[in-house]
This record gives structure tokens, sequence and C-alpha cells, in this order.
């Protein structure tokens, strides 16, 4: 990676900016460089943002990204940066973004707030949208976004994250991938979809769900059984007979034992095989967040046991991104009315993300005097020095055009007022039923 390949890099990226491109490449640049900002306007004071701060919501309402070739200009860049026969490792998840009084903004619903107890409720309104990203060879921050979507309120979290890869399929070619995922995903649709799709899968499975080994037959007569043995994790005497069985101890010196059982199905679709991984750490403290037993489900044996637990680790740095999107990409702070405008401002911070880790290899970053040298750099720190390589990257833009002050409002006009939409509700609730009485 060198200033020429990041300058090839923006200009193809100015090119899928179809209207207001200026300005909406203009804003990217100056979230990337203006640190201290915390609201959209104030990015308008970067010096990489030659134009007055309403054209910060200007760009946003009115401008337009081709979001497939931007899709696949981010993806081949990011590859290019990884050996042609390495193993890519890919997460997906979903993040809430709330909007408990956007009354104005349409297709609302109610999401889950994390970080209890520190919220007051455990639901929320806004919306939701899913994400795909990148994942590292080691925990850390530095996790691309391939893809991002929207989940409306007659979809699925489930069913965005198959179009999701469906669409990244083509642009990974003829590279091994496997998918990372919560236990949330360990559906009989998602496994289905990325067999189908060519995937590989390492999702985490709740330990209360029911799983049935190879039917046998026990009578002569009668109907033929659909389903076998069960298997549940919550039922120590159905974990019998592993395929397979690895000891040994994890990158914490903790002793660890990992059991595969293969040959496994659901019973909402008996003609899909999987495998499920056991993982027993002993000395685990045995909390939510360092379980004992932890299940996973794969759809073959790509990944060697031992490494299950190591790899499956990797997912966590999505949500650190999540963090560092929110908390200095302003990814949340963004006070837009329709979906459609959240929507196109994530793809400029997921664009400004992509160009910060591109050019982590130039080598430049600022440290603060608290902070070690000899740590692996951050975002944060190369966010620092971005101001510096975008004076020697230049800009696609074209010069701004002052156009004079508007004349404003016509005398006498009022607007009127914004419509309010409601809430919506994914599952309706049914009516009660009851005894009537007879009218006299």
């Amino acid at each position: 990676m060198n200033l020429n390949t990041l300058k090839a890099f923006r200009q193809q990226a100015y090119a899928c900016m179809e209207g207001r491109a200026d300005a909406l490449f203009s804003l990217c640049d100056g979230l990337l460089s203006e640190t201290q900002a915390r609201s959209l306007p104030e990015l308008s004071h970067s010096p990489f943002f030659d134009r007055q701060w309403p054209s910060v919501y200007a760009a946003i309402a009115d401008g337009k990204i081709n979001i497939g070739d931007l899709r696949e200009l981010c993806v081949g860049s990011l590859l290019t940066e990884l050996p042609e026969d390495a193993l890519l490792w890919i997460a997906v998840d979903a993040t809430p973004l709330a909007r408990p009084e956007a009354e104005t903004s349409e297709d609302r619903g109610y999401i889950h707030v994390p970080n209890l107890p520190l919220a007051d409720k455990a639901l929320s309104i806004g919306w939701s949208f899913s994400v795909v990203g990148l994942l590292p060879d080691q925990p850390s921050s530095w996790t691309p976004l391939l893809d991002v979507q929207r989940i409306s309120s007659t979809q699925t979290a489930i069913g965005v994250a198959i179009e999701q890869l469906r669409l990244l399929k083509p642009l990974f070619g003829a590279r091994e991938v496997v998918v990372l995922a919560d236990c949330w995903y360990g559906t009989p649709e998602m496994l289905r979809a990325c067999r189908d799709l060519g995937y590989h899968v390492l999702i985490r499975l709740k330990s209360n769900r029911r799983l049935y080994r190879m039917p046998v037959r026990t009578k002569k007569r009668g109907r033929p059984p659909e389903d076998g043995p069960l298997l549940q994790g919550t039922r120590p005497e159905t974990q019998t007979e592993p395929a397979a069985v690895w000891e040994g101890t994890d990158q914490a010196g903790r002793l660890t034992q990992i059991s595969r059982f293969e040959a496994l199905h659901f019973q909402q679709d008996r003609d899909l095989q999987v495998s499920v991984i056991r993982v027993q750490r002993t000395s685990a403290r045995e909390t939510k967040r360092d379980p004992r037993v932890s299940w996973f489900l794969t759809l073959d044996d790509l990944v060697p046991l031992e490494q299950i637990p190591g790899r499956y680790g990797l997912r966590f740095s999505e949500e650190h991104v999540f963090r560092f999107l929110k908390q200095d990409l302003l990814w949340t702070t963004a006070r837009v009315r329709t979906p459609a405008q959240f929507l196109r401002w994530s793809w400029i911070v997921a664009l400004a993300f992509t160009q910060l880790y591109l050019a982590r290899p130039l080598g430049q970053h600022a440290l603060l005097p608290w902070e070690a040298k000899g740590r692996p750099i951050t975002p944060r720190q190369v966010r620092r020095v971005m101001p510096t390589i975008l004076s020697q990257l230049g800009t696609p833009t074209s010069p701004c055009q002052p156009r004079g002050k508007a004349p404003g409002r016509a005398k006498g006009f009022r607007p009127k007022p914004a419509p309010r939409h409601p809430v919506i509700r994914k599952t309706s609730k049914k009516p009660k039923t009851g005894k009537t009485v007879a009218s006299i």
C-alpha cells in the first residue's frame, strides 16, 4: 500500500457517488479529519469541507450513492491486502439505532437495548441494521465493513443477512469463506442458505436447542421414524458417542476438551445435516462471558477442533468496530429523518473506515503521551494523522462555486408540519377470544 494506491481508491469511490458527489465526498473527508466533531454540522469546520454547514444535510438528504459499485470497490480493495489462498473470516451481526422521539421518521420498530442495567428499559424504538465485517487475524478494532443494510419492519435479521451473503459471494471469487455469527443465526434457514451459497459456518448454538441423530427403526411394522436419538446441551445423558474428541490447553493455559457430534438435523429441516461442537473448560468462571460449556454449529470439518474457540473469539472484533463507529465516527449521532438518508450516511461512515484501514500500512499514526509505543496501532491513532495524509492525496472533487444568498421563503408562506408515523409492530397481537353476551 502506498499513497498512489490510496489515491486511486479515492478516485474510484468518488465515481460511485452519482448525486451531490462533491458534497458527499467532502463530508467523508471531513469525517476523517475533524476528530473533535460531535455532530454533523461540526464536520463542516474541517478544512477539507469547503462548503457551508447546510451542505452537510443537503448531501445526505439529496445525495445518491451507487451502493453496488461502492460495495464491489471496497471488497476488492480489502481483498488485495490479503493472500489469495488465505481463508476469509467474516462476521454477520445486527446493531440497533435508538430513535424513540423521532415521530416524523417512518418505519420505526421495537429494538432491544444493550448494556442493561444502565438502560431504563430493555426495549426502545428505532431502526436496526445488519452489518457484514471482515475479521482480522488477531482480535482488534480493524474490522472493515463489507456491507451495511437496514432491517425493515417487513424483514428479519436472518433474511437480510442471507441477502447480504448472496450479494457478497461473487465478490469473493474462489476464496474459502467462513461465516461467524451469534446464536440468533443458528437456524435451519441460515444454515441451508450458507450451504447452498458455498460458505463455511461457525455459529453459536443455544444450549437448549434440540437436534436429532439419524433415525433408527426399532419395529418392523408401522411408519418409520423421522428423527433419531435426541442431542441437547441441557441434557448430559443425550451427549454420547462423539465422532471426534480433542483435549489440550487454550491460550490461557486452561484445560479444554472439544467434542464433535456429526450427522445431526433439525426437526424443521431433516435434509440438512450439521455438526455440533461442544467446548468444555473446567477452569472457566461459569459466567455469561466465560461459560464452562459452549456449543457451536458447523457444516463441515474445515476448521480443526483445537482452533474453534480462538477463531470464534474473532467475532467480537465486530463489537469493537461498532463502538468505534458509534463513538468516534458519529454513526448513531446523525439526526436524519428517513431510513434511506441514514443508510446513505452509514455508507459514508463505512467508506471513511475503509480508508483508515487502507492507510494503516503507510505507518503514519499519532500517539498520545500515555499510549504505549509497543502495542499495535488503532483506528483512532491513524485518524489523528489523516489531515496530513489527505493533504498529500488531494481530493477528486471540483472546487466549490459560491452561489450567493438564497432568497428565502416567500412572505406569508407557512410550511405544513411533517407527518407523524406510528411505531411498527412486527408481530400483531391476536384478539382475545371470550364468551359473547347476546343483546336483548
